[in-house]
């Protein structure tokens, strides 16, 4: 019955258009948004097609670097933990320790690396379209 209750009330929240800032005790915070990746380049429009949400969680073990790939779709993440190194193919850089957000590069050559002394654990959101590919290896 109290599940039940809880269920009406979100339910009621929901259909009501009032934000979860709005509700007392609720704390919203923008981790990030923006129109451009990381260096500075515009987002690309969103390719026609059927939405596909991904949603993954890479670790990175000390001392891998991952190999030279580009992603075909916008995608942003946190790293929960660790440090992360990125790296364009024409040498622009971003450090990112935990608790930073990335909004990646789209269609640009590039790789991560953990330079640090314990795994770098991130959570990567992407949004493609069905059966575009994640990731390109160059």
């Amino acid at each position: 019955m109290k599940k039940l209750l809880y269920v009406m009330c979100l339910m009621l929240l929901l259909a009501s258009n009032v934000s979860a800032a709005e509700v007392s005790g609720v704390e919203v915070n923008a981790l990030s948004k923006s129109v451009s990746s990381w260096d500075g380049r515009v987002l690309p429009d969103y390719p026609n097609g059927k939405p596909e949400i991904t949603i993954l969680r890479i670790k990175i073990p000390p001392g891998v670097a991952l190999p030279l790939h580009k992603h075909p779709v916008i995608n942003a993440g946190i790293l929960i933990s660790g440090e992360l190194t990125v790296v364009t193919e024409d040498g622009k850089t971003l450090h990112l320790k935990a608790g930073e957000t990335i909004i990646e590069v789209v269609n640009t050559w590039h790789y991560g690396k953990n330079e640090g002394n314990k795994p770098a654990e991130i959570v990567v959101f992407y949004a493609g379209t069905m059966n575009t590919p994640l990731s390109v290896n160059k």
